[in-house]
């Protein structure tokens, strides 16, 4: 069956990014002229996903006027020749849009299964809005191809062992440079503890096994259902792959990342490119 459905974890209250979050949402901060949002919903769009579940909370419904069409701004920019009409309309239009609310924090496990009703009994796609994940071709298509090929599939990079302990990691058996036969994952390991240096950084491509496996896991020590002790218990009942995509990775879940990673796609773009290499060198000169 073809993975038509995407869903999109968004409910957290992003506290790294404090006072600016309290009021908007850390998925609608910019990334040059786009929200932090758009770049999962446009590689989802682009690979030919039909729908996308977000899953969200309480004050944050930004994200869902936003991917609204906004008649009166559009006619606005119409009249007036404006260039800024097309990525207006562009995302107003890109997919269909799903909110579902998720009413306590209770982890990224927990978000997922509030997207049960609305994917249904088939595959998808589930998005960390805050990894920005760009290749060629994309990593979104790389990953549906994967799960295309081996069935459950999941989005790995490496990271150094000093870091292992801040992401879900997996081991398990290598089938190829890329692909890993997983066994069990582990969430956030001491160095001394971790199977592997491979992170799980997502996109996730799962069947609806996954749904029954997060209503079996009990609550972590923080009260919270945890997405990688739900693909544990998957790998015992299904192949769950782990795939190491081709593609750069960008972190903009904190202040700090969000600022490098709009400088690197700034530097991608043509028309912020030169004027940025510009800065950027004179800025160094400074240093």
């Amino acid at each position: 069956m073809p993975v038509r459905t995407a869903v999109i974890t968004a409910a957290g209250v992003g506290t790294r990014f404090l006072p600016i979050s309290k009021s908007v949402p850390k998925e609608m901060l910019p990334l040059v002229d786009r929200p932090v949002l758009q770049y999962a919903v446009e590689q989802a769009a682009e690979a030919g996903i039909e729908r996308v579940v977000l899953v969200t909370s309480r004050g944050k419904t930004a994200m869902e006027d936003y991917f609204d069409v906004a008649p009166e701004l559009e006619r606005t920019l119409r009249e007036r020749g404006n260039a800024k009409l097309e990525p207006v309309e562009q995302a107003g239009r890109m997919t269909r849009i799903i909110a579902v609310r998720q009413p306590e924090p209770l982890g990224l496990g927990h978000a997922v299964l509030m997207a049960k009703e609305a994917v249904g009994n088939e595959p998808f796609i589930i998005y960390l809005p805050d990894e920005i994940l760009l290749g060629e071709p994309s990593v979104t298509r790389q990953m549906l191809d994967a799960y295309e090929r081996r069935g459950n599939a999941i989005g790995v990079v490496e990271v150094p062992w000093d870091d292992v302990s801040r992401y879900g990691v997996v081991e398990g058996e290598p089938l190829s440079d890329r692909e890993t036969r997983l066994t069990r994952s582990v969430e956030k390991p001491p160095r001394d503890e971790a199977p592997s240096n491979l992170a799980i950084v997502g996109p996730y491509v799962f069947s609806p096994a996954i749904f029954g496996c997060l209503e079996e896991i009990t609550t972590g020590a923080i009260g919270e259902l945890q997405l990688t002790d739900a693909i544990a218990l998957l790998a015992q009942r299904e192949p769950v792959h782990a795939y190491r995509f081709e593609g750069e990775r960008f972190d903009a879940g904190t202040p700090l990342g969000l600022m490098q990673t709009a400088v690197e796609i700034a530097l991608r773009r043509p028309d912020y490119a030169d004027e940025m290499r510009a800065w950027i060198k004179e800025l160094a000169a400074r240093l």
